[in-house]
């Protein structure tokens, strides 16, 4: 997983899983994944799924040729409500793109280091090589 600056002010964090790497055959099956390790975990609230892909047409919207399907999960972990300003950052999302070949998977690094971590790891769950 690396990290990257999206448009010289986004902190977000992405991995790039190729198809050989992962028993997920189609963006479905990355979402049934990623929507599983979600509700296992006791700290996070399930929001919505959100398909990007479909959207972004319906509205005549301009696609990346590569991209053959997005989506967004929508969630949040909410340990703490410190002042009014977090609700800035919140909820949390995970978006998942099917790009032919591979897989690419991103989130906007969240101000809290518990996280991170859990969507990292939720992340790199997926390489599972068959």
């Amino acid at each position: 997983m690396k990290q990257i600056m999206l448009q010289e002010k986004y902190p977000v964090f992405v991995l790039e899983i190729g198809k050989q790497e992962t028993t997920c055959k189609s963006i479905d099956d990355v979402v049934a994944r990623l929507k599983t390790a979600i509700a296992a975990d006791s700290r996070v609230a399930w929001i919505a799924e959100f398909d990007h892909y479909a959207h972004t047409t319906k509205l005549g919207g301009a696609i990346a040729p590569e991209i053959k399907a997005a989506k967004n999960l929508v969630f949040c972990f909410g340990l703490q409500l410190p002042n009014p300003n977090v609700l800035a950052v919140r909820p949390r999302s995970i978006g998942i793109a099917d790009c032919g070949d591979k897989f690419i998977v991103n989130f906007l690094e969240a101000p809290m280091k518990p996280a991170n971590e859990a969507m990292e790891g939720w992340a790199k769950a997926l390489l599972d090589a068959a």
